[in-house]
């Protein structure tokens, strides 16, 4: 890297992290119990957020005074990635694990679509 030039990634999770303990929400050193709770609650938020999103399209097809949101849509996409952040944080992966299982993953999806992903294969994903 450059100088002056910071890991994109790798501060996202570091401003996260400061602004989960900023609300009081420590990701680290979670029990089960607390990581079940909330893998459950940033999966509902961003579930709304993903509904936002949605409504920042016009897909009310029956409907004519819907516009596209375009600068909505993407501070939407800007709140998923913080709850997206987040839930990978207490799941225990850091900006290198999710690099590195998306690198894995992304080499599945190409290797699906080589063989036109004709079939499930639940194995194919295991080793990430």
């Amino acid at each position: 890297m450059a100088d002056g030039e910071q890991d994109q990634l790798r501060e996202l999770f570091r401003m996260q992290q400061a602004l989960n303990e900023r609300i009081g929400v420590r990701t680290e050193g979670m029990t089960e119990t607390e990581q079940v709770s909330w893998v459950l609650n940033y999966g509902r938020a961003m579930s709304q957020e993903l509904a936002e999103l949605t409504d920042s399209v016009p897909w009310k097809w029956w409907a004519k005074y819907q516009q596209f949101d375009l600068q909505n849509a993407r501070v939407e996409v800007v709140d998923l990635f913080h709850f997206l952040i987040s839930l990978a944080q207490v799941l225990g992966m850091s900006a290198d694990d999710v690099f590195q299982a998306y690198v894995k993953k992304n080499a599945v999806n190409f290797q699906r679509q080589e063989t036109g992903y004709a079939r499930k294969d639940d194995d194919d994903s295991r080793h990430i």
